[in-house]
């Protein structure tokens, strides 16, 4: 199998930088959250009782589970040309790098900032890292890693979702 081409500069110019930055749709809502809990049967009354999240958090908090369904882009919303796509960084390295098939090997998050009803939540992509080339049992390619930083209106980071993906080409006559 031929190696990799090395990264070109312009993709490594884009280490650490903030990307896509995209406001959330619509406020935290009380109603998401109970729908959310409610479908995987979440009775912690800290979501469901005022008093209990009075006394716990002052005031109402969502479940950190939650974080990245304040930023979701709906598929579609008036005045939006083309459909939105999460973790568009991502798919900007796998045009860039040559590297048509990816997986996500792992996923962390981090928890700063309670997210509490009322809160307008943004996020945004930051690539942290592309590797060397390297062979795994899927084919050659590289590994990178993208945070998903969220913000609430105060600008204070409310989270963070670290994505680590390999991008690859599969062996030319392998069959997967």
């Amino acid at each position: 199998m031929t190696d990799l081409p090395p990264v070109p500069d312009q993709v490594m110019a884009r280490i650490d930088q903030i990307q896509y930055e995209l406001e959330g749709g619509f406020p935290v809502e009380q109603g998401y959250i109970w729908t959310s809990c409610a479908s995987v049967e979440n009775g912690n009354p800290l979501f469901w009782d005022g008093e209990v999240a009075a006394e716990l958090t002052d005031g109402p908090v969502a479940p950190p589970t939650m974080l990245s369904v304040w930023f979701r882009p709906h598929h579609w919303s008036p005045g939006l040309t083309e459909p939105a796509v999460p973790l568009q960084a991502h798919f900007d390295l796998k045009e860039d790098l040559g590297l048509p098939e990816a997986i996500i090997s792992s996923n962390t998050n981090v928890f700063h900032h309670p997210v509490r009803v009322g809160d307008r939540v943004r996020s945004r992509q930051v690539l942290r890292s592309i590797s060397e080339p390297k062979t795994t049992h899927l084919g050659r390619g590289r590994f990178w890693v993208v945070d998903v930083e969220y913000l609430n209106q105060d600008d204070a980071i409310v989270g963070v979702e670290s994505y680590t993906a390999f991008g690859y080409r599969r062996d030319d006559g392998e069959s997967q």
